[in-house]
């Protein structure tokens, strides 16, 4: 029954409404002002790629089999609604409307570098963990 389109479906739902209210609560705790550089949104987002690189690991490289809602859960719902493209596109436009070209570029070109270190860091990581526990002691 878990892995039927409904219960995927929910399962997604679910784990992104939790990451997007996660990422709601970090711009609270940490708001940027309005020319400022958008930390808070780095931050979640490449903290949300390191996630993800760890959870492909360990969902797709290990023998334990996860249930099978939780990759969509965690995966696709919660580091979907976590993470956010769209906010990261609006505070780079917003940066170079503002006149801040060398913010707004650092925006561009920094997030989506930091992201993919992130996503490698994350990943290299997890197969060092689950490398270490799969050799005998």
């Amino acid at each position: 029954m878990s892995r039927g389109p409904l219960p995927v479906a929910l399962a997604v739902s679910a784990g992104g409404a939790i990451g997007a209210a996660a990422r709601y609560g970090a711009s609270l705790l940490w708001p940027v002002p309005g020319a400022g550089f958008p930390w808070t949104v780095l931050l979640v987002n490449v903290s949300g790629c390191a996630l993800l690189g760890v959870l492909m690991v360990l969902f797709t490289e290990t023998r334990a089999a996860p249930h099978p809602l939780l990759r969509p859960f965690l995966g696709t719902g919660f580091c979907g609604g976590f993470t956010t493209f769209s906010t990261y596109a609006l505070d780079t436009q917003r940066l170079l409307d503002a006149g801040h070209t060398a913010r707004g570029l650092l925006c561009l070109g920094g997030t989506l570098l930091a992201a993919l270190a992130a996503v490698g860091a994350g990943t290299a990581a997890a197969r060092g963990l689950v490398r270490d526990r799969a050799e005998p002691a």
